[in-house]
Parts: structure tokens; C-alpha cells; sequence
């Protein structure tokens, strides 16, 4: 029964082929583009956690405070209110994973006749283990040179290549600021941070190096930030609070006073801007999903005049005993048809979209298996809710008055 009803739906479509290309077309452009949108909102949603991942998880950076002089006030980290100490402190604290305490500047790299302007950071080998961060060649520097002071260098990619250029710098030696050092390996590449900044353009060297040889320190053992780890992203706001009590303990702050520091949850901003990214991503789907209600409308508006059409052919199925709901049926399953078939083309269309997108526009695009599925189960049910109306419309028809129908 079913497939006879398929057979004559199928038929009532090719005698009017123009007109069901037409009326397939909305579904087409309406499910080529959620496909696209959706493809490009999760690309970009999919490239701004990959950023985050690189800067590594449950993340804090504890900032030294800011100080004045000359009545001129300086920014967070001027003042030198933070230790190694504070650092071997907060590790202490149970929801801590890993800590690592920095002393950052800006140095000149030469080697031979190349030269290169980076970011110069004085940490402990724990700093590799808090950015989630491994070492592509050579190996990292060891506990062993921390407490020497040794002048070993791990290099970041960028830095790496524009000294180096194609060859490989471990073994070799650098100077920074006119002193020597011996790279000892090169950082594997974690790309840009989330504002932007080339996280390869780095280098890293012992924290008591760059204290005693390179930048100095106002005073013995103090650092500009230190970066922590907490063991999950559930004990994240517990250990803020920990870190922000233990730190105003150590610096015997009084209760009505400022903090001489200032703790920043890294986690936090990285979340926001993923969320943003996953609000867009759902705002574009919804946008796109707009054409699939206007390819519904177009269904309906066909399908009506189909009926209209079709009256005294309605007429005569009733008058020989055909009951309500075949007639229901066999309008209802051309409105499906066409919509089924606008969405399988819609879907090849989005895809390819997608991949043009992707190839001459550089775009991050996800094409996922439940946005297709999605798509193709709103066209379905786009069909079914606008094709009803013109299928009862037709179903509910009296023989009579449709048998005199001109």
C-alpha cells in the first residue's frame, strides 16, 4: 500500500518537474546553509579551544604589585613583592598541582650573524609541566642547573628558526645580552595565545640565571609572577581563595588593606572566550535555520496549489472508497519526498561549501556527523509539519463537492 502511495507521489512530482525543483530549492539553501554555518561557527569555536589548550589547564598567574615613584605609578608586577618562597608556599596548598615562579625580560639573541629581539623567561623546570608544554629536541634544563645558575637555554620555535634557520641549534651557543649560552633544546610549538601573542617567541633559562647574570633582582629571591596549576577544574575557586589567604598571611597584610599582588584565573578568561565562540557558533546555526522555515512555507504554498489542482482527482479516490487517511498519506509523503530530497542535496552543497571555505579562505571548519543529522531531521520534520495542512486540506475533502470541482 505504502509503495504504491510512493509510486503515485513520485509521478505526481515528475508530471510538474519545474515546479518540485522550485519547491525543493528553499530546502536546498536552507540545509546547505546550516551545514556551512554550522561547519564555520564550530571551526571557530573548535580554533579558540585549541588556543586554550596550548596555554595550558586550570591556569593562575599571580602578579607582583605595582609601586610609585616619583609620584608616577607603575603596573602590577613593578613592585618586588613576590619570592620563591611565596611559590614553594603556594605548591604546599592541597589543591595545588604544580607552581612555577618567573622572572621575565626582553633580551637580544645573536648567534653568528643572526640576531632576534624575544622574550627572555627565568623559570624552573616545573614551568614546562604548568604550560602542558614538551621539548621537541634535546632535553629540558634539570634542578641540577637551577641551583648553578648554569647559562643553558631551551629555545622556543620562532626563535629557533629565525637564528638557526633550517639547522638544528642544540649543542650550539647563544648569547644573550653578551652572555653565552648553550641551548640545550627547543620547545615543541604551541602557536598563537589568545590575544594574539606568538607563544614560540620565547626563550627559557634558569630562574637563578636570569636573577644573578641577566636581568638581577632588586632583591635576593624575588620574581615578577608565579603560574599554578590546581589539580582539576573543579578545586579552581577554592584555590584562588587559598592562594589570595595564603599570600596575605605571608606578606602580613592587615584585613583593611589592599593585596600587594593580584591573582588572575586564567581558566577563567580562556572559558569565556570559549563560550562566546560557542554562543556565535549556535547564533549562525540559528540564522541559517531561518531558510529552512521559508523552504517549509515554500512547501506549503505548493503543496496547496497541488490540491487545489488535484481536486476532482482527490474526488474520485474518496468517491471509490479510498478513506481519509490515505488521501492524508499520499499528500503527506510528496511533502516529505521533497523535502527529504531538498536535504540530501543541501547537505552535499553545505559540505562542499564548507570545503571551498576551508581551502581558499584558510577558515576553520568543522563538518560534524550530528550537524548533518540535525539538518536532515529538521528538513524531515519541516516537511512533515508544512506538508500536514495541504494533506488534510485534501484529506478532508467532500466527494461530492469535489467531483463538481472545475
Amino acid at each position: 500500500m505504502t509503495g504504491a502511495m510512493l509510486s503515485e507521489a513520485w509521478m505526481a512530482m515528475a508530471a510538474n518537474r519545474l515546479r518540485t525543483l522550485l519547491t525543493m530549492l528553499g530546502m536546498v539553501i536552507g540545509v546547505g546553509a546550516v551545514v556551512l554555518m554550522l561547519a564555520v561557527g564550530q571551526g571557530a569555536e573548535y580554533a579558540v579551544r585549541q588556543s586554550i589548550s596550548t596555554m595550558g589547564s586550570n591556569l593562575f598567574i599571580i602578579l607582583s604589585g605595582s609601586t610609585t615613584a616619583g609620584g608616577v605609578r607603575m603596573g602590577a608586577g613593578a613592585a618586588p613583592t613576590l619570592t620563591v618562597t611565596d611559590a614553594q608556599a603556594i605548591l604546599e596548598l592541597p589543591g595545588v598541582r604544580a607552581v612555577a615562579p618567573i622572572h621575565p625580560g626582553a633580551a637580544q639573541i645573536v648567534y653568528g650573524p643572526n640576531n632576534w629581539n624575544t622574550s627572555v623567561f627565568g623559570t624552573t623546570p616545573a614551568y614546562l609541566d604548568v604550560r602542558s608544554w614538551s621539548v621537541s629536541s634535546g632535553f629540558p634544563f634539570t634542578e641540577t642547573d637551577l641551583r648553578s645558575g648554569t647559562r643553558v637555554a631551551l629555545l622556543g620555535q620562532t626563535v629557533a628558526k629565525n637564528l638557526f634557520v633550517d639547522n638544528d641549534p642544540v649543542g650550539k651557543t647563544v648569547r644573550i645580552r653578551q652572555s653565552p649560552f648553550v641551548v640545550v633544546g627547543v620547545l615543541a610549538p604551541k602557536g598563537q595565545s589568545l590575544d594574539g601573542r606568538d607563544q614560540d617567541d620565547t626563550i627559557l633559562v634558569p630562574l637563578t640565571t636570569a636573577q644573578r647574570k641577566l636581568f638581577g633582582t632588586q632583591f635576593p629571591g624575588s620574581v615578577r609572577m608565579i603560574m599554578a596549576q590546581a589539580a582539576s577544574a573543579d578545586l579552581m575557586d577554592s584555590v584562588e581563595r587559598e592562594i589570595n589567604a595564603l599570600l596575605r598571611q605571608r606578606h602580613r597584610i592587615r584585613e583593611s588593606a589592599d593585596d600587594d599582588f593580584s591573582a588572575r584565573n586564567l581558566t577563567a578568561v580562556a572559558n569565556t572566550a570559549a563560550a562566546t565562540a560557542q554562543i556565535m557558533s549556535l547564533l549562525l546555526g540559528a540564522i541559517a535555520s531561518v531558510s529552512l522555515v521559508v523552504g517549509g512555507i515554500g512547501i506549503m504554498n505548493i503543496m496547496l496549489v497541488s490540491v487545489t489542482e488535484r481536486t476532482r482527482e482527490i474526488g474520485i479516490r474518496l468517491a471509490i472508497g479510498a478513506r481519509e487517511r490515505d488521501v492524508l498519506l499520499q499528500f503527506l509523503l510528496e511533502a516529505i519526498i521533497i523535502s527529504v530530497a531538498g536535504c540530501l542535496i543541501g547537505l552535499v552543497l553545505g559540505v562542499g561549501g564548507a570545503m571551498v571555505a576551508n581551502r581558499l579562505a584558510g577558515t576553520v571548519v568543522v563538518i560534524s556527523g550530528s550537524a548533518a543529522l540535525i539538518a536532515f531531521g529538521v528538513a524531515a520534520a519541516v516537511g512533515v509539519f508544512f506538508g500536514y495542512y495541504p494533506a488534510r486540506k485534501a484529506a478532508k475533502m467532500d466527494p461530492i463537492e469535489a467531483l463538481r470541482y472545475q
